[in-house]
């Protein structure tokens, strides 16, 4: 896993133009989750803009993904100068990416539309950041529904798996996708059960690669200009990491989750381990649906 960049190559608070539709602006919240923070998208060129992953708001924790959002909705009014936002959209509802949409939204009266609410209980300690459990849209969109103003249009893709309720974004007239957390540029996502789940993110994965996208813009990390080929990538690295963990459970029998982390990422940064268990947690779940193992007092085993 990269290192962060320095704040120079990566300023937070300043409009970087992407293409003529999209801009982008950094917010403050760099970590071991976010890399060098999370990315807010400003979409559109004309009078009428659309705000993607408003992003963290104000101080959060310490170590997580929302340490710190102070200033970044100044910075997103500023980017947006004149122009009127006509919609707050969320790819989903972790708390680096949607908190920021409602003081944005009391400024500026812009619905809150995208992904759906989700509020739930987790079976354990979580490494990936906390649920936002104020989000409150205005308009849930589903799979293939659109919004459009002055010269752009979004159309919702759903991509469950990270989270239950992620959707990407395309950008119709330019040809490029919004990936939230589903794609990253720097890293693989986080698949974090009961939420997270394996099986959905491969498939989510999958409908990616079927797509034609011209360039992925991750809520995280640099672009993506050859989708295709990452994504591919993205999935034969999760399925190495099934035959992985099979050949661990062959090779040396039953393993407890911070076992398999210690036998499987050589070289983690310690506050990732966490976050690496929980993925393989994810797997583990999805090898046991699929009847090729089982687990026993937190020890997972071939199935007999």
């Amino acid at each position: 896993m990269p290192p962060i960049p320095d704040s120079e190559s990566w300023p937070t608070g300043l409009s970087e133009q992407l293409e003529p539709l999209v801009r982008r602006v950094l917010a403050p919240n760099p970590s071991p989750y976010t890399f060098t923070g999370t990315q807010t998208y400003i979409v559109g060129a004309g009078t009428e803009v659309a705000v993607i992953d408003p992003g963290p708001n104000d101080t959060g924790v310490s170590g997580h993904a929302d340490t710190n959002g102070e200033g970044h909705v100044d910075a997103i009014l500023k980017a947006v100068g004149d122009a009127k936002i006509v919609a707050i959209v969320c790819t989903h509802t972790h708390r680096d990416h949607s908190p920021a949409s409602r003081p944005l939204k009391a400024v500026t009266g812009a619905p809150i539309i995208g992904c759906a609410p989700l509020a739930m209980d987790d079976d354990g300690p979580r490494a990936d950041t906390a649920f936002d459990a104020d989000y409150a849209p205005d308009r849930v969109l589903t799979d293939g529904e659109r919004i459009s103003a002055d010269g752009w249009t979004l159309e919702a893709v759903a991509t469950p798996g990270h989270t239950s309720n992620h959707l990407c974004f395309s950008l119709v007239e330019s040809g490029a996708l919004f990936t939230g957390d589903h794609v990253m540029g720097w890293s693989t996502s986080v698949v974090s059960p009961p939420d997270g789940d394996m099986a959905a993110y491969m498939q989510s994965l999958q409908k990616l690669h079927d797509r034609e996208d011209r360039v992925l813009y991750p809520a995280h990390g640099p672009q993506i200009d050859n989708p295709r080929q990452l994504v591919r990538g993205m999935l034969g690295h999760r399925r190495q990491r099934e035959r992985q963990i099979l050949r661990v459970l062959e090779d040396d029998g039953p393993h407890a989750i911070p076992e398999f982390v210690g036998a499987m990422y050589k070289g983690l940064d310690p506050r990732l381990n966490g976050a690496a268990g929980r993925s393989v947690l994810a797997h583990l779940i999805d090898l046991e649906r699929q009847g090729r193992v089982r687990v026993e007092d937190e020890r997972w085993m071939i199935h007999a």
